[in-house]
């Protein structure tokens, strides 16, 4: 995942109170971080697990859902 597209996910995570993590090879990073992300070195076609827990995580996730469905804004 390469800068820009980290600046959005963390855009979208830190509008929720839930806490999002992103995990990919086993190494956990906070989704409110852009270190955080880069620290894992996501590739493009990368198999990642995004855990949400808290209050609004329901609302947290279909944010970052569709994130993802729009290809980071990018397209």
């Amino acid at each position: 995942m390469h800068l820009r597209a980290a600046g959005e996910f963390v855009k979208v995570a830190t509008r929720f109170q839930s806490e999002v993590l992103v995990i990919k090879d086993g190494k956990k990073a906070n989704g409110k971080s852009i270190l955080g992300l880069a620290s894992l070195a996501i590739e493009r076609g990368a198999v990642i697990t995004i855990q949400i827990d808290g209050e609004d995580e329901t609302n947290a996730r279909e944010a970052i859902e569709e994130l993802i469905d729009a290809k980071f804004y990018e397209d």
